[in-house]
């Protein structure tokens, strides 16, 4: 299985959301977040394919500018090593990361080392490395995070978090790196924090987990790579109430993970649909109403509620351990040819009814939210 055609339903160890009411979480001061952020690694290909986007009232505009005027204070940039379609690489986020400082957005890159998607279910690594030992693997993830890095300081544009890897629950880089090779993991992951370091001056570094509302898992994980040497500056959470749990849940990690390892932790990944209708006939991930949390309907006010429901939760960890939230790939509309398969220009986005533009290609009022929401 490729990605998010298929594999969350297939990866996630929670079970069926509980039942919430909209916005029953503590409404702290979401000020205090400093990052407010959408991934928007899809949107140079869609922009070659003829995607367009509009603001809220009508009028055509730039993706970037679209996010700066709502105030978005981050943007979530995915790198892969050798890309099928010659997308989410170093040559095609460099141009982007130029318009985002241009608008005063700031950087985060996400490495996924591999040539496509990795999460709990892929972490293949990248064919060029295919049959590398160990010491060849940890140097090659110095070289590749040192190089894409570097390149971004060279034009001005230096990252300000760095994912030293994607939804990592069981291991980067398979079977080398796997969760059964720890030893391995640890050394993976400290030679990408190094490169990091080493090329970016006050750079943040992020090791990120799927399944954000599972505390066994994080302190299993986070207790093996600590004992392992690994300092990472930042904890990452994926969190999607259709498999991931509660926002209480969501809220108790957040506030145990901060405790126990003395480290700021940052939602990386969330979304929620506004509409169960797809576009391009190809099936979307969330398409029902019993996937749906209670309190949050499929509509723009419930999409938007969502949002400010993560941010109050992020918001109420104690002590400002919160850093914020990046909601995922908010602008990867039903452009053809821009699917979830790099390798197949046929396939089909199964993600439009999770965006935050509708299909008028207009901005929705989660977009807005993400930026200037204060509770």
């Amino acid at each position: 299985m490729r990605r998010r055609a298929l594999l969350k339903a297939a990866v996630a160890t929670v079970a069926a959301p509980a039942v919430l009411s909209a916005l029953a979480t503590p409404a702290s001061a979401a000020t205090a977040l400093s990052v407010r952020g959408i991934d928007i690694s899809s949107l140079p290909k869609s922009e070659a394919l003829g995607g367009v986007y509009y603001s809220s009232s009508g009028t055509k505009t730039d993706a970037v500018a679209l996010m700066a005027t709502a105030g978005v204070s981050h943007a979530r940039l995915k790198v892969w090593v050798n890309p099928a379609d010659g997308y989410n690489n170093k040559a095609k986020i460099l141009p982007l990361a130029l318009r985002l400082k241009a608008k005063g957005i700031k950087l985060l890159v996400d490495f996924h080392y591999s040539d496509t998607w990795c999460d709990p279910a892929n972490q293949a690594k990248p064919a060029a490395w295919s049959s590398y030992s160990v010491a060849q693997l940890s140097t090659a993830v110095y070289n590749h995070t040192a190089d894409v890095l570097g390149a971004l300081v060279a034009q001005g544009t230096p990252a300000d978090l760095v994912q030293i890897g994607n939804e990592i629950n069981g291991g980067m880089l398979w079977p080398t790196g796997d969760w059964n090779n720890l030893d391995n993991l640890a050394t993976f992951l400290k030679s990408g924090i190094s490169a990091a370091r080493a090329t970016t001056s006050g750079v943040r570094t992020v090791l990120h987990l799927s399944n954000g509302g599972d505390q066994s898992l994080y302190q299993w994980f986070f207790d093996a790579m600590k004992a392992r040497g690994v300092a990472w500056d930042v904890i990452g959470l994926s969190f999607y109430p259709y498999w991931h749990g509660t926002l209480a849940e969501l809220s108790a990690n957040l506030a145990f993970v901060t405790a126990r390892y003395g480290t700021p932790a940052l939602v990386a990944e969330t979304a929620y649909p506004w509409t169960l209708t797809g576009k391009d006939g190809f099936a979307n991930l969330v398409s029902t109403s019993g996937q749906l949390t209670s309190g949050y309907p499929a509509s723009s006010a419930g999409q938007d509620a969502w949002v400010r429901a993560v941010a109050d939760t992020v918001a109420a960890t104690p002590n400002g351990m919160g850093l914020g939230y990046v909601y995922w790939e908010g602008f990867w509309t039903a452009v053809t040819g821009n699917g979830w398969d790099p390798t197949d220009p046929s396939s089909g986005n199964n993600w439009e009814n999770q965006a935050l533009i509708d299909y008028s290609n207009k901005a929705l009022p989660a977009l807005s939210s993400i930026g200037s929401y204060r509770a």
